[in-house]
């Protein structure tokens, strides 16, 4: 008997180990299977196209009509790695963590944290509906009266680095670090932002399509 609940707790414990250090691709380089989208004017007029596709092995975010790529998964406590580029002219796009409530800032975006993927910008965050705080808030986020997470409020956290994004047209590698009440935020290897006490812990994971093409590969969880 004492045999047999050692062995248990031995594979019990195994399992745990391999779930932690599990990875997961979001993106199979076919179709986007586990995904689904969410773009308010692709439903009030079909007729339009479809802004995230598949094009030679790479997820592509159109830009217009504006929307989100949104993972039909919840994740919590993961780190998040992908490449991304502009295809053609700079523009704006982002990654959305802990994503929920779908279009709850606009009539667009889903209660989320943002990490932001702008041209030039990459690695700030935008509050949408969640909070986050970091270090010298005051002086990255602007006054603290005017501190939110809704319409008309500073949602913006600018990033601690510049000129980490390479030039356009190549590949840059995002990594996200969600643990816990933590996100962190690496551009090309190079620390970008680090926040804590975040409002949220799991949710989904989005791509926006933000008026800009953007390019993505090698989308990959690994569970923490």
């Amino acid at each position: 008997m004492k045999l047999t609940i050692t062995f248990l707790i031995i594979l019990i414990s195994f399992q745990i180990v391999f779930a932690q250090g599990k990875e997961i691709s979001l993106f199979n380089g076919k179709d986007l299977k586990g995904w689904h989208i969410d773009v308010p004017d692709l439903q009030n007029d079909s007729s339009l196209r479809v802004p995230f596709i598949v094009r030679n092995g790479l997820l592509v975010s159109l830009g217009t009509p504006q929307g989100h790529l949104i993972t039909d998964a919840i994740y919590e406590n993961y780190t998040l790695e992908l490449d991304y580029r502009f295809a053609g002219e700079p523009g704006n796009c982002g990654v959305l963590v802990h994503a929920s409530t779908p279009r709850a800032l606009y009539g667009m975006f889903p209660k989320s944290i943002e990490v932001q993927l702008m041209y030039q910008n990459a690695g700030d965050f935008w509050c949408i509906q969640e909070n986050i705080q970091v270090e010298n808030m005051e002086a990255r986020r602007g006054s603290k009266e005017n501190w939110g997470v809704t319409e008309g409020k500073e949602r913006r956290i600018i990033n601690l680095t510049d000129d980490t994004e390479k030039a356009l047209g190549e590949w840059n590698h995002l990594k996200v670090e969600c643990s816990q009440d933590r996100v962190t935020v690496w551009v090309n290897g190079v620390l970008v932002n680090e926040g804590f006490g975040a409002t949220a812990t799991k949710g989904q994971i989005a791509l926006q399509a933000e008026g800009a093409e953007v390019e993505f590969r090698s989308i990959a969880l690994k569970m923490r």
